[in-house]
């Protein structure tokens, strides 16, 4: 039997199995996408001959998603330079960068009809500035093409190269995203390409770039971290004055995958919530299957309002 997991992954072939609940939790489990919605969506996609996040990460909320219409591009590629434990994207030695890509993202917006876009990348470590001139462009594309829409971008860390994270703030996105995706003392085994207080300084840059673009950030639980820790990555994104926090519930995409240590419960999420808040957050998203994208619009809308909120209390 071909192992799959081996050719998507060829880095993790080697790696011993790890366990895999053989049951996950009722507040885990989503039904199958199948709605004519999701299939129109689908559709557009492969039109433009986009890859979307939601499928190559197997987002558990594809199905929820993709029937409003709502899909994660991502741009680059399906394949990245990177080797991280917890991520089912493809891993390799990417392709040339299709020049018409930008252009199809936003035709695709615009077909959508959507209000709030995402678009995240592989990471391409390969490109002298790590793709950021092909994001740049991709935001400016859609602004063009659909005035209206709102843009997120969820950024790979640019491996410090000169310039290139100027050039996605000079694009203006309405927020920008960086996921740290865990705690510092789990980054050796679940993002061996990177490194915590870089990805704390990316978010802390864009600030001092530009103080009224949104920030965001996002972690997943269950990966064997504590809950103090978790506390102090909500401290270390409030002194980067992060805007706003996600939690979800990490899932296992193979036995060569980072094993799941725990199935975080719904009370613990609404308590990681209230801690947040306390923090200072202007929005925070902490359930089971919270994901970076998931209800991105309408989360921008009340993140948006908490703002208006909070400089009216100051004036």
């Amino acid at each position: 039997m071909t192992d799959k997991t081996a050719v998507r992954h060829p880095e993790k072939a080697h790696r011993p199995d790890q366990p895999v609940w053989k049951k996950k939790p009722a507040w885990i489990r989503v039904k199958a996408p199948t709605s004519p919605e999701y299939q129109e969506t689908r559709r557009i996609m492969r039109e433009h001959k986009l890859a979307t996040v939601c499928e190559e990460a197997a987002c558990p909320n594809i199905g929820e998603c993709w029937a409003k219409g709502h899909a994660t591009m991502m741009i680059m590629g399906d394949t990245c330079t990177r080797s991280c434990t917890f991520c089912n994207v493809k891993t390799g030695k990417p392709g040339q960068l299709d020049p018409f890509e930008p252009e199809g993202v936003a035709q695709s917006v615009k077909k959508l009809g959507l209000s709030h876009v995402v678009v995240t990348s592989v990471d391409r470590d390969d490109l002298a500035d790590g793709g950021a001139e092909h994001m740049a462009r991709t935001i400016i594309c859609i602004r063009e093409a659909s005035p209206g829409t709102t843009i997120e971008v969820l950024t790979p860390d640019f491996q410090k190269k000169p310039g290139a994270l100027e050039k996605v703030v000079e694009a203006k996105p309405d927020v920008f995203n960086h996921n740290l995706e865990t705690v510092p003392r789990l980054y050796t085994e679940v993002r061996p390409g990177a490194r915590y207080f870089h990805s704390l300084r990316v978010l802390s840059r864009v600030k001092e770039l530009d103080p009224s673009m949104f920030t965001k950030s996002g972690i997943m639980v269950g990966l064997g971290e504590g809950r103090e820790e978790v506390h102090q990555v909500m401290d270390d994104l409030r002194s980067a004055d992060v805007d706003f926090l996600t939690i979800g519930q990490y899932l296992q995409p193979s036995r060569k995958h980072h094993a799941v240590e725990k199935f975080v419960t719904p009370d613990e999420f609404r308590s990681f919530e209230r801690t947040a808040y306390g923090k200072g957050f202007l929005m925070v998203s902490a359930t089971p299957l919270t994901r970076s994208s998931y209800h991105a619009g309408d989360d921008f809308e009340r993140l948006r309002a908490a703002r208006e909120r909070q400089l009216k209390a100051a004036s």
